[in-house]
């Protein structure tokens, strides 16, 4: 059994690094943060158990909470997975580089630490050059996980992971903001062409353009009480990306006849209004890409404001609205 209580990672002074620098960090067993296309992640070797270990200690996340394994191109499956159907061989050509994981039979070099001894792997590569460039230098996949502290919200840029986890890691790749902004969308593939693709968390890739190459998709129910103790992929526990103040998520209805409060942070949709401590609109245009690539760093500005609770509106669920609703609502239910 691994030791991951978080106080093995105390005392360290997080550096920016260069990509070669970072790669050689990660094969030498050490933690560093690097940026992808949707938050930046927390990376170590995901072949080795000791390092791996690591991730769940400096974020303090549960041993059953799964992480996902980034690859540097969709070659090297093989080094992840034992078994890949034609199913994901198709959605990989169509998706990747980008904000699609898929399970799949977890391979021999994986340890069951990084699947939280579940059968399968979540992979996927990222869409980042500079990213893929740090995978591909270091050799090995690289386990990944957001780079925060568990359940806060998620990073989108590097001052984000320093302000939580610069004494915990060893260095971070900076890659600028993250364009998507949000998690990558999980899937589960049946082999089974007739059962539908199964998607297990919302994310950067919207469900009309999965079902366009996937044919028919299913959304998982939402996470029940089991999902507390046992979460059957990354991304499946009911309470995540919360900000230190309590948030509540509202209709726009609901918005629209609460009474202003200095005391109160408003996260609009489109449109703010006066009276409030603190106000971030996600997109004034309406566009759910802008949203999600605004909606983490927007949290966190709203989290520093000084207000003692965040009202949050819903936004319609085309396009990236639904993985933002999700987000939003797991925070609420923080």
């Amino acid at each position: 059994m691994w030791d991951t209580s978080p106080a093995i990672r105390y005392g360290m002074s997080a550096s920016r690094m260069t990509v070669r620098e970072a790669a050689a960090a990660l094969a030498a067993g050490q933690l560093v943060a690097f940026g992808t296309e949707t938050v930046y992640g927390l990376g170590a070797d995901a072949t080795n158990a000791d390092a791996v270990a690591g991730i769940f200690a400096a974020k303090r996340r549960p041993a059953f909470d799964p992480l996902i394994v980034h690859l540097a191109d969709a070659s090297d499956v093989r080094l992840a997975v034992a078994d890949w159907s034609d199913r994901h061989r198709r959605l990989a050509a169509a998706f990747w580089p980008g904000p699609l994981t898929m399970l799949a039979p977890r391979g021999p070099l994986i340890p069951e630490l990084v699947t939280s001894q579940l059968p399968d792997v979540a992979v996927r590569v990222p869409a980042v050059a500079s990213a893929r460039e740090l995978i591909a230098a270091a050799g090995v996949p690289i386990a990944a996980p957001s780079a925060n502290l568990f359940g806060r919200i998620s990073p989108t840029t590097a001052d984000h992971v320093l302000d939580q986890l610069a004494d915990r890691i060893d260095g971070v790749l900076d890659t600028g903001p993250c364009a998507v902004g949000v998690e990558s969308t999980v899937v589960r593939v049946p082999d089974e062409p007739s059962q539908p693709v199964r998607v297990l968390r919302l994310g950067g890739l919207g469900l009309d353009a999965l079902a366009e190459v996937a044919g028919p998709v299913e959304r998982a129910a939402d996470s029940d009480r089991a999902e507390l103790t046992a979460p059957q992929s990354p991304g499946r526990l009911p309470q995540h990306y919360a900000p230190r103040v309590p948030l509540a998520l509202l209709s726009p209805e609901e918005i629209a006849s609460h009474a202003p409060s200095p005391d109160v942070g408003l996260l609009a949709w489109r449109s703010g209004r006066d009276g409030f401590g603190s106000v971030e609109v996600l997109s004034p245009a309406g566009d759910s890409r802008e949203a999600a690539a605004r909606l983490f760093a927007a949290m966190r500005r709203l989290e520093a404001s000084g207000v003692s609770r965040i009202i949050a509106e819903r936004v319609p669920d085309d396009g990236l609205g639904a993985a933002i609703n999700d987000r939003l609502s797991r925070a609420a239910a923080s």
